[in-house]
């Protein structure tokens, strides 16, 4: 359902996942859209700082010398298929990297919250609300999002400033993360940027349990509802 919301100030960070370069320069990991989706989060940081919300940012990096992963795909080098500690290909893209004094947080795993005191951090500072965006979105915003609602987290999901390797792999994943993102809200880039200046908006929130029973035929205009 659609229905009216706002954030109070104080209360609200921006997260910014994965947004780096080998998501737009190695056509294995190419996000579909993605000078679009980096143009939404252009805007979106830019109301985050100028209404003094403050912005963190992820960046995955493997390293399979520290980590023990069993089943992680390796190249004919050894070296991670992909987000290789080595790859100069993992960084922020430049025009949504951090500024100033912004945090760039490195995670291991697909969540930003899996593990590390980011979380606690957050809560500690009175964080209630956190607007989400990045890549991909059934995958790391995925797991990322499900872990803040788990530490009790509302999240703003931005369904334009999120994607994936098609637009069927990210309407999908925004559709099973809309069915189970209790306590939060799913808008697009103009609302999030409104919520952040203060505004109320009207955004799609979750009712009950699995409310959007989606195929293969309504998918895209469902979320196109969102």
């Amino acid at each position: 359902m659609k229905a009216p919301i706002s954030i109070s100030r104080g209360t609200v960070a921006a997260i910014f996942i994965d947004l780096q370069e080998e998501h737009r320069q190695d056509k294995r990991y190419l996000v579909e859209g993605f000078a679009g989706i980096l143009a939404n989060v252009q805007r979106l940081q830019a109301a985050a700082r100028q209404n003094h919300v403050p912005l963190y940012h992820w960046a995955y990096i493997v390293d399979l010398d520290k980590q023990d992963r069993p089943f992680h795909p390796v190249g004919a080098d050894g070296k991670s298929a992909f987000s290789d500690k080595s790859d100069p290909l993992t960084e922020i893209c430049h025009e949504v990297a951090p500024a100033g004094d912004e945090a760039l947080l490195i995670k291991a795993e697909a969540s930003a919250f899996r593990s590390g005191p980011a979380a606690d951090r957050l809560k500690a500072s009175g964080i209630e609300w956190l607007v989400v965006a990045g890549v991909w979105t059934e995958a790391c915003i995925d797991a990322t999002v499900k872990d803040a609602v788990t530490r009790g987290f509302r999240v703003l999901l931005v369904k334009d400033a999120c994607g994936s390797g098609s637009a069927a792999m990210h309407q999908t994943g925004i559709l099973n993360l809309a069915n189970r993102l209790y306590g939060g809200a799913v808008t697009d880039t103009d609302g999030a940027c409104r919520l952040l200046a203060g505004e109320t908006v009207t955004a799609w929130q979750v009712e009950g349990s699995v409310p959007l029973r989606f195929t293969f035929d309504n998918a895209a205009a469902l979320y196109a509802d969102l």
